[in-house]
């Protein structure tokens, strides 16, 4: 019969622990010199993980490992996080051998790996972005739900027949908005009375727009649009107050926010919002590139026989990563910028999308640089990547000129 290979890894920690975190209960196993390897469960209750710290200290752990499960792990690292070195890992880069998976030895095998110091830990900020990041999250949840809201709004005007949308830009500015009001308002409404409210820069002629209105509103849309509104209404006051605590958290973090707000595309919102997924500490990134890594807006490494495969763009923070493709379709359409060059020069070759991709990919190395080093952004210009290859396209050129008049 053939032995079975027994894998041996030279031990970097000298008392740690593996833990199996789920909603109701946690499986942690201790290992290390000195003492027997132990696993033992504990529920998710406060009570419990204080149990579960004075038992850790008892043994004389040092470091803890925990798979990112979810929202659940983050109890056990607030409890635990001032007594113990904390590696928070990501679920892929620990997979268990395939098959007889339990709970006890997905902690024993989480164990052994810290033990062995093949693990990495994830990135978890301080305590003041981690409350800066839940706001901004939030912000941006309740921001789609008012769009999503007033798509909703649009669908029952148009149920009415009611073509706001045809001859206003915004149907919720100034002037659709008044609009509105005076059809909730009014048991019957003539359309002639609501062209008093259409501001002179409307491009639409007033017969269009007189048109537009021309529909058939019932008691059942009145109550759709007015119950619509009174929501968005709600949602927009929350918006208010949440974006006034974000002022109040942001305000240790002025100087870069200021700074982050140089880069073309990127403005207030976008600074707070990267801040908060990000941090103001950048030694916890090796280097520029880990930060990219990290946020899954760098191309992915993927060779096999002296092949290069797929390179799309790796797993990451998905909330920085939709972030940075919007600041890069805003500074894709500013003006005499270096961003805005490069994006036309890579959107011909290479497709809009990738693009903005890679767009996002500089705006994040430039914010890398500018909190690192307390540095505003260093605005090259459009002309840069002509002067940069201009040796090039010059031979280009000739080339071609020459092809052409030897024909």
């Amino acid at each position: 019969m053939k032995e079975k290979e027994v894998i041996e890894f030279e031990q970097v920690v000298e008392c740690g622990s593996g833990m199996d975190v789920h909603k109701d209960i946690i499986v942690a196993t201790i290992q290390g010199k000195g003492i027997k390897t132990q696993t033992k469960s504990f529920k998710s209750f406060t009570s419990s993980l204080i149990k579960l710290r004075e038992w850790l200290l008892k043994n004389k752990v040092t470091h803890v490992a925990m798979e990112s499960t979810g929202v659940y792990w983050k109890p056990v690292f607030n409890v635990l996080g001032d007594d113990f070195m904390i590696l928070l890992v990501n679920a892929r880069h620990v997979k268990n051998v395939p098959g007889h998976k339990t709970d006890k030895k997905d902690s024993r095998w989480l164990a052994k790996l810290l033990l062995s110091g093949l693990l990495k830990g994830s990135f978890i900020p301080e305590r003041r972005i981690r409350e800066l990041r839940d706001l901004t999250r939030y912000k941006t949840k309740l921001t789609n739900q008012i769009s999503a809201e007033r798509n909703r709004f649009q669908k029952i005007l148009e149920d009415a027949n009611i073509k706001l949308s045809s001859v206003l830009n915004d149907v919720f500015g100034a002037t659709g908005t008044k609009i509105i009001n005076h059809i909730l308002s009014c048991e019957d409404y003539r359309p002639e009375q609501l062209l008093q409210y259409v501001h002179g820069r409307v491009k639409a002629s007033r017969e269009d727009i007189k048109e537009a209105l021309t529909g058939y509103i019932t008691p059942h849309h009145k109550f759709m649009l007015k119950t619509i509104m009174g929501n968005i209404s709600k949602v927009e006051s929350t918006v208010s107050e949440v974006e006034a605590k974000i002022n109040n958290c942001i305000e240790p973090f002025k100087i870069e926010q200021e700074l982050l707000e140089s880069i073309p595309g990127v403005g207030k919102d976008g600074a707070n919002k990267i801040i908060a997924e990000v941090g103001v500490d950048m030694e916890q990134f090796p280097d520029q590139n880990h930060l990219a890594s990290w946020a899954g807006v760098c191309p992915g490494s993927n060779e096999s026989a002296g092949k290069n495969k797929s390179g799309r763009i790796t797993y990451g923070n998905k909330y920085l990563r939709s972030l940075l493709v919007e600041c890069g379709w805003a500074a894709s359409r500013t003006k005499n910028t270096y961003l805005s060059a490069k994006y036309k020069s890579l959107a011909g070759r290479r497709g809009k999308k990738k693009a903005i991709i890679a767009l996002g990919h500089k705006i994040l190395i430039a914010t890398y640089f500018i909190i690192k080093d307390k540095v505003a952004f260093n605005e090259l210009g459009a002309d840069h990547l002509n002067n940069f290859r201009r040796d090039r396209l010059i031979a280009y050129y000739k080339q071609q000129l020459e092809k052409l008049t030897a024909a």
